[in-house]
């Protein structure tokens, strides 16, 4: 009994569904997915890799079936049938893939804009402006205000001469923790990346955190207690707003668990939001080639129950304030807190301010 081919056709049309529709949720490709955003995402990773599979195992199918069934035999020495085109079968090859990549984009925005980085009204501003470059001294002046007088007076002059070199530098370094250049003209200016879901649209995130780049090295400020650190905290089901720039070049804050990725840019603030959702410690990654040491370029970021966040901080606290009175208990030239310590705090950019608060 020979099996009519279009019997064969809605088998292997079927099999082939089924096996792209297994393997495009049972790839093990990803890793955990640990905040709320990163299911989004790999909805739609899984949908393009069932779609990805259908195609690769219909052409390889083909290819092998016809590299078997039309292979040249022993003693076929004539030329093969003249074949010019078919119409209806290039349409139809050209306007399933349409299909399948208009489809795919539409997909792709509204995960986009579901974990909040499609925001119409947004005002993207340049990094810096004329205004801005013109004024170098007061810049340097904010930014280099901790900083230690040097007695030698051409130090000094070498540090003015390079802030005015580097004037977009100097403007924004440590913006994040320098609030009163955070909404200036050009300055350390917001620019909405992946903020948050529409349903928390214009509502504040449960907690912030600024996160400067640097080469090679993060640095985590929590503005509400004014923590700094190396390795980032945050709790479960909190929304956390990642509010970041970058001291010197292109930086870029990936956590692969959470399926979400920014750069870091000198001049300009980034914010990303994620709601993380499964304890656990997770490696900061820096995605954009940054110099010599960009692999080594890596930190910590805890996730944890709100109780041992709390507990966190409260060590925090307590290991910033008895460091500080160790320091001041050893110092040797009767120096204020702010002189003695500026030099080793200058280039993480805390401010005095912060440093006198711990302190009493």
């Amino acid at each position: 009994m020979k099996i009519p081919s279009s019997i064969w056709t809605l088998l292997i049309g079927i099999v082939l569904t089924l096996a792209s529709l297994w393997y495009g949720q049972n790839h093990g490709l990803l890793p955990t997915a640990a905040t709320d955003e990163a299911v989004l995402v790999d909805g739609l990773f899984n949908a393009m890799m069932v779609v990805s599979t259908g195609i690769f195992l219909l052409v390889e199918g083909v290819l092998i079936y016809s590299a078997f069934k039309y292979r040249r035999r022993v003693g076929d020495n004539e030329d093969g049938p003249p074949v010019e085109g078919n119409v209806p079968l290039e349409i139809l090859w050209t306007a399933i893939p349409a299909i399948i990549v208009f489809g795919i984009s539409v997909y792709s925005f509204d995960v986009y804009n579901e974990i909040g980085g499609f925001d119409p009204h947004a005002i993207h501003q340049a990094p810096m402006n004329q205004e801005s470059m013109a004024m170098p001294r007061s810049a340097m002046a904010a930014t280099l205000s901790d900083t230690p007088l040097s007695a030698e007076p051409n130090l000094n002059q070498e540090k003015s001469d390079e802030a005015m070199q580097d004037p977009a530098t100097a403007a924004v370094r440590n913006a994040d923790q320098i609030p009163q250049l955070r909404n200036a003209p050009g300055v350390g200016s917001v620019a909405p990346t992946i903020g948050g879901t529409p349903d928390k649209a214009g509502k504040p995130a449960g907690l912030q955190v600024n996160v400067t780049g640097l080469q090679y090295a993060w640095i985590f400020t929590y503005p509400e207690t004014g923590i700094t650190t190396g390795e980032m905290h945050v709790p479960i089901g909190r929304e956390v707003e990642i509010n970041m720039t970058a001291n010197d070049v292109i930086h870029a804050f990936w956590v692969p668990e959470f399926r979400l990725k920014q750069d870091a840019i000198p001049g300009r603030q980034s914010e990303i939001r994620f709601t993380p959702k499964k304890a656990g410690d997770y490696t900061l990654i820096c995605a954009e080639l940054c110099g010599p040491y960009h692999g080594a370029m890596r930190a910590t970021v805890v996730v944890e129950p709100q109780e041992a966040f709390d507990k966190w901080v409260q060590e925090q606290l307590v290991a910033s304030k008895e460091t500080l009175n160790q320091a001041v208990a050893v110092n040797p030239a009767n120096l204020s807190p702010n002189e003695f310590l500026a030099p080793y705090t200058k280039d993480m950019g805390i401010k005095p301010e912060i440093l006198h608060q711990v302190h009493h």
